[in-house]
């Protein structure tokens, strides 16, 4: 009696993002039947390597999650895999489990380094208790907590990656006042003096899309030792603010010109969008440990965390996004 063996279908919830660009095409080489479920908003940052073999749905997520109908959907498409990089609350991941389960062989979530909260004890490792503020932190926190919970207890097949500061062509990176203003990369590019909060010394933990996605097809290819568990999804090693702007200025060919300002004094110089934003990276500091996705999936970041960030300058630069 003959079988057809019908290549494994993955299916890939947000899959024109950041971590799209890189993940659709791999699978595509891989020889995986992909299924693109996004609000057809916006096309993937590079469109080059197998995106015309990808069958594109556009859809809803949070009108048909809110019509309870969202999991339905993903599971008619019948998937043996579903990598979900856009689910933001534990509702909204409950929905897709329950549709799923029993039908999928894998099912991988995006989380974020943020589940941690401030660092503790450094690298932070996966298994550090959680400790997150903020609304973001805290709902992806439980996000992880239900679908790990549900893999131990009745073995729905779950993974969560949980990623750092993801960078890469296309968008502005996090830059060395911890904040999306891209004056600052400007100010270093220019030799200008560069303000600073503190005395600089708060970390960020920048990773290329491309490193995340590496992540995923690496417990992807590792399914029996990565159901059940979670990965950090980051460069190796954390820069702090003034060591990333040092580097970031002698690309430009410059030293970098630093100034430090206490936190109270410093928020007052940039405006209260940028302030909240910094003040959220440096509260949390993160340095999270990639010593577990080498254990166990094999998987080692290519790019450093200075060079994941210069990937995003460099784009902005050739964009004419920095005035150099």
């Amino acid at each position: 009696m003959s079988h057809t063996l019908r290549a494994m279908r993955t299916v890939v919830i947000g899959g024109t993002g950041h971590i799209g660009t890189y993940l659709v095409p791999e699978l595509v080489q891989r020889g995986h039947e992909v299924v693109v479920l996004s609000r057809g908003e916006r096309t993937p940052y590079q469109s080059s390597g197998g995106w015309n073999q990808v069958r594109m749905v556009q859809v809803d997520r949070d009108a048909e999650d809110a019509a309870g109908t969202f999991g339905k959907r993903v599971a008619d498409l019948q998937p043996d895999v579903v990598i979900d990089l856009i689910c933001f609350t534990e509702d909204s991941a409950r929905q897709l489990a329950e549709a799923v389960h029993g039908k999928v062989q894998h099912l991988l979530h995006c989380g974020t380094i943020w589940v941690h909260g401030p660092s503790a004890t450094v690298p932070t490792r996966e298994d550090a208790p959680r400790r997150p503020f903020g609304d973001y932190g805290i709902a992806k926190a439980a996000i992880e907590k239900y679908l790990l919970d549900r893999a131990r207890r009745d073995g729905l097949p779950a993974t969560v990656i949980h990623p750092g500061h993801i960078s890469g062509p296309g968008w502005t990176p996090v830059n060395p006042a911890g904040n999306l203003d891209v004056g600052v990369f400007e100010m270093l590019a220019r030799g200008h003096e560069l303000l600073l909060p503190n005395l600089g010394l708060e970390t960020v933990q920048h990773v290329h899309a491309a490193d995340v996605a590496g992540v995923f097809l690496a417990a992807l290819a590792n399914r029996s030792v990565a159901v059940g568990e979670s990965f950090h999804a980051v460069a190796d090693g954390a820069m702090t603010l003034r060591g990333y702007a040092e580097g970031v200025a002698a690309w430009f060919g410059h030293e970098a010109q630093l100034a430090f300002l206490p936190w109270d004094e410093w928020g007052q110089t940039v405006s209260k969008q940028d302030s909240a934003i910094t003040r959220d990276h440096i509260t949390h500091s993160p340095h999270c440990s990639m010593e577990k996705a080498a254990r166990l999936l094999g998987f080692r970041p290519r790019y450093s965390a200075l060079e994941a960030a210069l990937a995003g300058v460099s784009w902005l630069v050739e964009n004419g996004k920095i005035a150099t």
